[in-house]
């Protein structure tokens, strides 16, 4: 369907507003917002009912909802449970704003990575040069950075120059338990603890008492006792013991927010309740660093 600049300005307003205060919106507040006379859009009005985009709610607090048919003219898909996708313009969130598609048009370039995200909501403070982040999205849990290049405002786009892109994994933590665990006893001493980590070219790993789990321990509590004189004392003297545990049926992302929610480096994984290994964050970079 061939719409006028005019009208697809109204539509595009009609939609953010029906979103923003969710009931039918009033003539003068799309005039206000897209700074044209409330007359004309009275008389666009007229035409987007008859093409079936707009219809008209009567009464006090009527005024124009869009219909399923502004959605499809205006190429954006309507989502009856939405979920937003944030939209940070110069590292503050746009209110009342949320990405419906990002695309990518540049992807066989050699030198060159842009993209346009189609935005329902208000995008006309942005100019270019603005930083733009886009996300996370709900299901890949993508985050999308970039600098604005331009801006249509018939589309209610933003084309951009990506500098980053992120997604974290949404498979299940057990699937990066790379090679079996090593746990160290108890009664190790500080000298067996550190030959056991170098020699399996590991920082950290759990401690065991008479086959439960209790602790963990790594390079830096080995370092630290060393610091401080203490070459006789046991792995159970200087391990970590609040032990912060995940199930490994928790998906990756999730778990990447218990390390930071516990500032920790190193998770123990449980399969039905039984620790079955160690995930740390270096195990996390490792996965996102794809060459």
């Amino acid at each position: 369907m061939e719409l006028s600049p005019i009208q697809k300005d109204i539509l595009i307003a009609l939609i953010n507003l029906q979103r923003q205060k969710n009931r039918a919106v009033k003539g003068e507040e799309i005039a206000e917002l897209i700074n044209r006379n409330p007359g004309t859009v009275r008389n666009q009005m007229q035409s987007l009912k008859v093409l079936g985009l707009v219809e008209g709610v009567p009464g006090p607090k009527g005024g124009y909802k869009a219909t399923g048919g502004a959605y499809q003219a205006l190429n954006v898909t309507a989502v009856d449970h939405e979920a937003a996708v944030p939209i940070y313009r110069n590292n503050t969130v746009v209110s009342d704003a949320t990405a419906a598609e990002i695309n990518f048009t540049t992807v066989r370039h050699p030198d060159l990575c842009n993209g346009f995200i189609k935005v329902i909501g208000n995008i006309r403070d942005f100019r270019e040069g603005d930083t733009v982040q886009i996300g996370p999205t709900p299901v890949n849990h993508l985050i999308v950075r970039g600098d604005i290049i331009g801006r249509d405002d018939s589309q209610n786009s933003l084309l951009f120059s990506i500098t980053e892109m992120v997604s974290l994994p949404k498979k299940p933590v057990m699937n990066y338990i790379k090679r079996p665990s090593i746990y160290i006893n108890t009664n190790a001493t500080i000298q067996e603890a550190a030959r056991v980590l170098i020699r399996n070219n590991i920082h950290g790993a759990p401690v065991e008492d008479k086959g439960s789990v209790v602790g963990v321990i790594t390079f830096k509590d080995i370092g630290d006792a060393l610091a401080s004189g203490n070459l006789k004392r046991k792995v159970k003297d200087i391990m970590t013991k609040d032990l912060v545990t995940v199930d490994g049926k928790m998906p990756l992302y999730e778990a990447v927010k218990v390390f930071n929610q516990h500032n920790v480096g190193r998770l123990i994984v449980t399969i039905d309740g039984v620790p079955r290994g160690i995930l740390s964050k270096t195990d996390v970079l490792h996965e996102l660093a794809v060459y």
